[in-house]
């Protein structure tokens, strides 16, 4: 059984779609396969299926060029670090789930009901689809005009986020309870002497080194490393 929603006609959809980009799409195809989740799609070629995952691969690498530029810009005076926190906070699954919730976009995801499936990151996939979409469709200066002027402008608040502190490591320590994942925080590195020591901390799932981080206070770097972590392993 299948969970459709799909417009009565073509006109709707478009018109929709137009409320939501701020300008008036061209290729409708497009825009209807960011929306098909990969349990409802047809192999097309050689394993490969007519799912929104392409165009998602493609919105990812859009909004993070645009997201970096945008920080870039908004903070002359902060380093590389400061840049990537600020990036991965705007750009988590959590956060493009509640963007694509305030969008709406959760009405024109089409996907199987079955209730044993998972689809914890399904409406922040379906919203760097649709950003991957734009870009095919309109071309580069459009989705970035889409980010920058009808996503950050009116549903980031980017002081909030500023200030907003995660604890990833309680999160990731979480996430391997629920998977049954055997995970570790290990000190596989000291440098330095007295005030000036500092830990370089490792994540190892199962026993594979995901990710590093240094810091003067081992809990921070803990923190930082888990951080990491979350980010590659797509935690929300």
């Amino acid at each position: 059984m299948f969970d459709f929603f799909l417009p009565k006609n073509e006109k709707n959809f478009k018109s929709s779609l137009n409320t939501i980009l701020g300008v008036s799409p061209k290729n409708l195809s497009l825009y209807y396969q960011a929306f098909r989740h990969n349990s409802i799609a047809k192999e097309i070629k050689e394993g490969i299926k007519d799912s929104n995952e392409r165009l998602e691969f493609l919105g990812d690498a859009v909004l993070s060029i645009v997201i970096a530029d945008y920080l870039f810009r908004k903070f002359p005076y902060k380093d590389e670090g400061f840049l990537t926190k600020m990036r991965s906070k705007i750009v988590s699954r959590n956060h493009l789930n509640q963007l694509s919730l305030k969008l709406g976009l959760n009405k024109f995801i089409s996907q199987t009901n079955d209730p044993y499936l998972k689809f914890s990151s399904i409406h922040g996939d379906a919203f760097e689809a649709l950003v991957g979409a734009i870009y095919i469709d309109k071309g580069f200066l459009s989705a970035q005009d889409f980010i920058l002027n009808r996503i950050l402008k009116f549903h980031v608040d980017v002081e909030k986020i500023l200030f907003t502190e995660t604890d990833f490591k309680s999160k990731l320590i979480e996430w391997a309870q629920q998977e049954k994942q055997e995970l570790q925080f290990k000190v596989v590195e000291e440098n330095g002497n007295g005030y000036d020591k500092q830990f370089m901390i490792a994540v190892l799932v199962k026993g594979e080194v995901i990710a590093h981080a240094q810091h003067f206070s081992k809990k921070k770097a803990e923190q930082l490393a888990a951080e990491v972590s979350c980010v590659k392993l797509r935690i929300t």
